[in-house]
């Protein structure tokens, strides 16, 4: 049966966190349903656990025997935050969708704030922290990371927003059509052009655990994201092998300057191998891009499905 809320949360290796995350949740999500003047069972909690290799799952099958309002879906492997994202949005029956992470930076809490702004009229409400607590490095890989999506990905994506966000059903239901298997989810949000605001949320430190966001995912995930909603990368290729050849041809035509005009012979085994360094490797980089997008359409024309369901508790 529809109920009105549904929360999505991606979980990989968080069992230090759940039992927690599920008693701050059920508190919020209970007084909230009486606020509003539904039942307080009219909210179902969705976790998706991502290919854990600790006990996540098995600590979700038992808040499920607790707790029928949780709901459970298991991946035969880890295939990505973002996939699992989308397994909870294709499950998910709520009017209204809440999404959040499994790490409780972004407090249950703040769930209701967010609520109170959809109702002004708006598909999608962005929680955008007021202050971070992460440590200094994370904090200028996230700036960075925000950045470059914002330059070179084509949608308008808020700098410094936190997964925690509040979604309509009819926008939920213009992503469940999108098939893709390149999917960046905020991306996906922001491109479909929905009435969408933001909303200051609090962030703290991590409960338990440590990240699983890395400098190389980080990296990896902002290529990826660029790639999927863009071809800047594509063009960008064009631009620097015409920067290359404009060069090549002005330090061409000054050998010929010096030797005619001033008799002085170009010498430099060095500076010929640098050259042609340079050269080959922008040539790699331009076939890297090329290829990564070579590689999408690849994965496109397969047509396997976006992930894999080993179990599945409702």
């Amino acid at each position: 049966m529809p109920v009105k809320f549904s929360v999505v949360i991606p979980i990989f290796n968080e069992e230090e966190n759940i039992p927690e995350l599920h008693g701050q949740l059920t508190a919020v999500l209970e007084k909230l349903c009486n606020d509003e003047g539904f039942s307080e069972n009219d909210y179902e909690i969705i976790m998706v656990d991502d290919g854990s290799d600790d006990s996540s799952w098995q600590l979700i099958k038992d808040l499920h025997e607790k707790d029928p309002r949780v709901k459970g879906l298991s991946f035969s492997r880890n295939f990505g935050h973002h996939i699992a994202i989308t397994a909870g949005l294709d499950y998910s029956k709520g009017d209204v969708v809440i999404l959040m992470d499994g790490d409780l930076q972004d407090p249950p809490g703040e769930i209701p704030v967010l609520f109170r702004k959809l109702k002004e009229g708006y598909d999608l409400v962005y929680g955008i922290r007021q202050h971070r607590h992460d440590p200094f490095f994370k904090k200028i890989t996230s700036f960075l990371f925000w950045w470059i999506l914002r330059s070179f990905s084509g949608v308008d994506i808020p700098q410094g927003q936190t997964m925690l966000r509040i979604m309509s059903r009819r926008l939920v239901d213009v992503i469940k059509e999108m098939k893709e298997h390149a999917r960046f989810i905020h991306g996906m949000m922001a491109w479909a052009g929905f009435a969408a605001t933001t909303v200051e949320v609090k962030h703290t430190a991590r409960l338990k655990g440590k990240s699983k966001y890395n400098i190389p995912k980080m990296f990896r995930l902002a290529f990826h994201a660029v790639t999927s909603f863009s071809t800047v990368p594509l063009r960008l290729a064009s631009y620097v092998g015409f920067l290359s050849s404009f060069i090549s041809i002005i330090v061409g035509l000054y050998f010929i300057y010096m030797k005619i005009v001033h008799d002085i012979p170009v010498l430099g085994y060095a500076s010929i191998i640098v050259s042609i360094f340079f050269v080959g490797g922008i040539q790699l980089l331009v076939f890297g891009i090329f290829g990564e997008y070579l590689g999408r359409t690849y994965q496109e024309v397969q047509r396997r499905p976006l992930y894999i369901l080993k179990e599945y508790i409702s």
